[in-house]
């Protein structure tokens, strides 16, 4: 974010969001609403989030259309923005400049004095969650931007009355560049996205850069290499967390019992913070719990309210989402999309006690798919049985050749179908008294977990 940039806002008052709707939008026309801009938006659908956006007091049209673009001085578009999009057009031919969203992004954060970034190839949103939890319950008084809905403040954004703003940060075509965050966290670095990035080096080189733009320090998973190597030679203080004690925030008299949620206590170097006792289930959530934890003791937050906040926290939208209990089948939704997310969430439904577990598995992105097949293979065989839908394209096309049906081959016993309604069908039809039916996925599958739900209503 160059200083340019960063006033661009200073002088201007009305901005135009195409895609208003997405989650990563809503959040950013709600602060900068408050913060006395004029905004307008569209959207392609009525959606909660749109009606949300409403509520602000901001006007969303449905439907694109170049007279949506008004008297705007900026147009801001989400990356699912085509660039034939008619309001795009007719911002270039207005001459009205056009910003992808994380470049605004940018622009608002380095507006505040405390600018945190969560960055990491898994469990962003949960730990921008967590944290933002924390803060709230400490009287801190953040605003954020989270990448999931936060049932405490009945979204994914609030503005906040203090300097400090808790953004969750993401890698994908090196969009957390645009951030000069005061704080960041690193969660992990894994092998993901290398349609753009292409192997993990070029990963850990963008991750690096984004630990240079950090000022202040950089909260990072010391347990993982990659992170290790992103953070070398910058001029931010470096605090490592993990389950190592060699870290400075480490867990120590974990629960020695076979649960699906862990306990822990939580350290700062040799000194006890306190007893955590999650009720978010897997070892990914008491990494995420370690690093929120983190992140909060070094802004602050009195050790008490971090631990019991911690303890209290449930979630969020689509991170092991339970939606029902129907004749004693139970009905969850999770937003697992590779194969190191997948693992850990199997792991730990494997774990709660149900008579059987049910994958149902949406793949998302040929390239992913493709790149990660023998890993997705070993994941999915966690479960009791593994149910497939057809490969969500996204943003791709298939020059990979990879189908559904050459994942399955790997995976003994597992089935898939073309449509939701089919396995919905065949689920229903073998699903007992005792299991869990959980719906994994990056896209859509979401609505396959609601049809379930709707059937057994019905």
């Amino acid at each position: 974010m160059n200083k340019a940039e960063s006033i661009l806002l200073d002088s201007v008052k009305n901005l135009h969001f195409v895609g208003i709707g997405g989650s990563g939008m809503c959040p950013m026309a709600q602060i900068l609403h408050n913060k006395g801009f004029t905004i307008t938006g569209s959207d392609i659908a009525e959606s909660d989030t749109v009606e949300r956006v409403r509520s602000y007091g901001i006007p969303v049209n449905i439907g694109h259309n170049a007279e949506n673009v008004g008297d705007a001085e900026i147009l801001v578009y989400s990356a699912a923005v085509k660039p034939d999009n008619v309001e795009l057009l007719a911002a270039a031919e207005k001459g009205i400049p056009a910003l992808e969203r994380s470049v605004v992004l940018g622009m608002m954060t380095s507006k505040f004095e405390m600018p945190v970034a969560v960055s990491g190839t898994h469990g962003k949103t949960s730990t921008t969650a967590m944290l933002t939890h924390i803060l709230i319950a400490d009287g801190k008084e953040p605003s954020a931007i989270i990448g999931g809905k936060l049932p405490l403040i009945g979204g994914n954004g609030r503005v906040g009355l203090s300097e400090t703003i808790v953004v969750e940060a993401c890698e994908y075509v090196d969009s957390f560049l645009q951030l000069s965050p005061a704080l960041s966290v690193i969660l992990n670095i894994d092998a993901d996205h290398l349609d753009y990035f292409g192997t993990i080096d070029n990963i850990v080189k963008s991750f690096h850069q984004f630990a240079l733009q950090t000022s202040d320090a950089v909260i990072v998973n010391g347990d993982n290499a990659h992170a290790m190597e992103s953070v070398k030679d910058i001029g931010a203080t470096v605090i490592t967390f993990g389950l190592g004690e060699s870290n400075d925030y480490y867990a120590v008299d974990m629960n020695e019992v076979n649960t699906a949620c862990e306990d822990f206590t939580l350290m700062y170097r040799g000194k006890k913070i306190g007893r955590i006792e999650l009720s978010v289930p897997g070892e990914h959530n008491m990494m995420n719990a370690i690093a929120a934890g983190a992140a909060a003791h070094y802004l602050g937050a009195k050790a008490k309210v971090i631990c019991q906040t911690l303890s209290k926290f449930t979630g969020v939208h689509r991170r092991f989402e339970v939606l029902g209990k129907f004749g004693g089948i139970t009905v969850a939704d999770d937003f697992a999309h590779h194969p190191t997310e997948l693992r850990a969430v199997l792991s730990s439904a494997m774990k709660m006690g149900y008579n059987r577990v049910w994958a149902i598995f949406q793949p998302h992105t040929y390239s992913r798919t493709y790149t990660h097949m023998d890993e997705f293979a070993e994941a999915l065989s966690i479960p009791d049985f593994v149910v497939m839908s057809e490969i969500l394209a996204v943003r791709e096309t298939n020059t990979y050749g990879v189908e559904t049906s050459q994942l399955a081959e790997k995976i003994p016993g597992s089935s898939w179908f073309r449509t939701f309604d089919e396995i919905t069908d065949y689920v229903i039809k073998n699903a007992e008294s005792g299991d869990l039916i959980l719906t994994l996925g990056g896209g859509d599958v979401y609505k396959c977990a609601n049809m379930f739900v709707e059937k057994y209503k019905g």
